[in-house]
């Protein structure tokens, strides 16, 4: 029989929130404070690995002051990691030590949760550890589509409908990140309203981009087409930043692409459809086009068909249909002028990215 509970994974957010939904549940209808105990194993040298044990070990030897069951959960615990703390000889000396008292560990007396991230599989004392346990594996969404798909479902649980164009722009928005992606649902949940809708638009105007990332609003603003929207994003980009080059480059990363979807679509090699673009004609494109980039162009950002399909079809491909390939290259060059506008006047660069705007949107 087990000893312990172990919950363990490949995203510390899954780990961390399944971990505390547990011990709620292991605690509910405790009354006795002295009975539960909460200790973080989070450490990044030796001497605390050393006196995080000693808490660890008088937490589940010491009965509680009435005598009833104790509820330990121990979070955070990194001592078996890839890391320069786990591979240090005295980490794995505590190591040991603890696997000791696991293994002797009467779950009638104390009832123990674990939490473990990150936690190296491949190293025995993982092994041994999740011998000893009841181990809870919680495994992160593999690649986007799982994130959208479960992003849609929690917020109609919140009582919001979620548009899978907006699930998508959520996960890129945030670059993936499981927490920033509930936190920012939950605040869209609730600026929606119960019954509301949520769609892209509004997921670019009041999430804010996590990590590196694009600078979403100017860009999907100017390449709707819609000049109101662009001049009001690029205000507020500039609220927040001085330098225009990074803006620049979004927008000539996503001009390039347009001008290349927009070619294979002049010469009937690909369609938009309400799906974004069919996977099969993406394929006869590639193909037939692929040879265009070789060796380590194929891998570049520029190349069309190193991008995201989905992204290149929902996203992207869209704007297509507003611009023909001449005002799209006519846009590309006017990016360069923009950036020789900035080298000329560094402290006006809002003006000059307004200028910019104004003049390739004013005839939309």
């Amino acid at each position: 029989m087990p000893s312990f509970t172990l919950v363990t994974g490949d995203d510390d957010y899954l780990v961390e929130r399944e971990s505390r939904a547990r011990y709620e549940k292991m605690t509910a209808g405790v009354t006795d404070d002295m009975s539960r105990e909460v200790i973080d194993a989070a450490c990044t040298k030796v001497a605390d690995v050393e006196a995080t044990f000693g808490t660890i070990a008088s937490a589940v030897q010491t009965l509680s002051l009435f005598g009833d069951k104790k509820y330990v959960w121990v979070k955070n615990f990194n001592w078996i990691a890839d890391s320069q703390l786990g591979k240090s000889e005295g980490c794995k000396v505590v190591v040991e030590k603890l696997l000791a008292l696991l293994k002797d560990l009467d779950p009638s007396g104390v009832e123990l949760l674990l939490s473990a991230y990150p936690l190296d599989g491949r190293k025995r004392e993982a092994k041994a550890l999740k011998e000893l346990a009841e181990v809870v594996e919680m495994k992160g969404a593999k690649n986007a589509d799982e994130h959208v798909a479960r992003l849609v479902r929690e917020a109609k649980s919140l009582g919001v409908t979620l548009d899978e164009d907006a699930a998508q722009t959520l996960v890129q928005k945030v670059n993936g990140s499981l927490r920033m992606m509930e936190s920012e649902l939950q605040k869209l949940a609730c600026h929606a309203g119960e019954g509301g809708r949520i769609g892209a638009r509004t997921v670019i105007e009041l999430v804010p981009t996590f990590g590196e990332g694009d600078f979403f609003e100017p860009v999907e603003a100017f390449f709707s087409g819609d000049p109101a929207w662009t001049l009001d994003a690029l205000r507020r980009y500039f609220y927040q930043n001085d330098e225009a080059r990074p803006l620049i480059a979004a927008l000539q990363s996503r001009c390039r692409l347009l001008i290349q979807l927009r070619a294979m679509m002049d010469a009937g090699a690909i369609k938009l459809g309400s799906r974004g673009i069919s996977q099969g004609d993406f394929a006869a494109a590639q193909r037939e086009y692929a040879k265009h980039y070789p060796g380590e162009a194929a891998k570049v950002k520029y190349n069309v068909f190193a991008a995201n399909l989905w992204y290149l079809g929902n996203k992207v491909a869209p704007a297509a249909n507003l611009f023909r390939l001449r005002k799209l290259v006519d846009i590309r060059l006017a990016l360069d002028d923009a950036f020789t506008g900035i080298l000329e006047r560094p402290n006006d660069q809002e003006a000059v990215m307004r200028e910019f705007a104004v003049k390739a949107l004013g005839g939309k």
